[in-house]
């Protein structure tokens, strides 16, 4: 196996919001913007329910217990349409 066929799976270490986005921090310094349009309970939460999160699996993932709410990073990562 050469060094090009290791994955590292990305993590996220923080989470904030604009008006219009969310906004992952990843644990390799990247940072990933999604418009809330994609996320209709997140875009409806109030600031509070939005502050209210927690990482799943280490970083795989956030959930938003108050909205009832998970997002993969590699959802994130992926290419929409």
């Amino acid at each position: 196996m050469g060094v090009l066929d290791i994955r590292i799976e990305p993590l996220a270490v923080d989470v904030s919001f604009s008006p219009d986005a969310l906004h992952v921090v990843l644990a390799d310094g990247r940072e990933v913007s999604a418009p809330l349009e994609w996320f209709p309970g997140l875009r409806s939460a109030t600031t509070e329910q939005k502050r209210n999160w927690r990482l799943i699996g280490k970083g795989i993932g956030i959930h938003w217990e108050d909205v009832d709410e998970d997002i993969s990073v590699e959802s994130l990562l992926a290419v929409r349409d």
